[in-house]
């Protein structure tokens, strides 16, 4: 599919950000790229006005998201390691009690009002991505995940996909990542480590 975006506000280029882009982004994984996963019921009926690549804050609130912070950062790449610049990488998840932001979510009224839910950057000429979020909570019959898109910039076909925490006990009993070829769950497992704030996130994107 094409995507087709509005100019993207100032904030949304927060990628731009020193502190966004760090090192060590690059994962060690088995060969082939980012298994596709299916989009879900929750991807936004609109994009929200705010749909930056700061899930942690909505602007006019004052307020901050609630739940750990997390950082999923990593590049956009081919399958023999060429960078992909100018990819459009969308996120949407759950808040830190999994509830998403949509028409369709049963607690909608319980849901973190200070919590984006849904976010785009484009990668810069490294093909490296950046989003401040937190990690999702617990959604009734899955393990803890995001949702990712990654769109090519010429109008090729995106990938859609899930992106997972290698340390919640859930992940042996949820009935999509177990769909997934055992040698090729690790593409999808984002690599953690700890932070001044929460946590960091790098999950890389392999296009096919």
């Amino acid at each position: 599919m094409t995507l087709h975006l509005p100019r993207f506000p100032r904030r949304g280029l927060i990628l731009a950000a020193p502190a966004l882009l760090l090192p060590g982004c690059a994962q060690a994984q088995p060969a082939g790229g980012t298994p596709a996963q299916m989009e879900g019921p929750y991807y936004p009926r609109a994009i929200p006005a705010d749909a930056d690549a700061d899930l942690r804050r909505v602007t006019g609130l004052g307020q901050v998201a609630q739940g750990r912070p997390l950082l999923l950062a990593g590049q956009v790449r081919t399958l023999d390691g060429t960078p992909v610049p100018g990819a459009v990488v969308e996120i949407w998840q759950a808040d830190h009690a999994g509830i998403y932001l949509h028409p369709r979510e049963g607690r909608l009224a319980q849901r973190d009002a200070g919590f984006q839910g849904y976010g785009r950057t484009r990668a810069d000429a490294q093909g490296h991505y950046a989003f401040r979020t937190i990690r999702p909570g617990e959604y009734p019959g899955r393990t803890p995940h995001i949702h990712l898109r990654a769109h090519p910039p010429g109008g090729g076909p995106a990938l859609t996909t899930q992106v997972y925490f290698p340390d919640e006990p859930l992940n042996a009993r949820d009935g999509l990542l177990r769909r997934v070829e055992e040698a090729r769950r690790a593409l999808l497992m984002a690599q953690l480590s700890a932070t001044d704030e929460g946590q960091r996130a790098a999950f890389d994107i392999i296009l096919t």
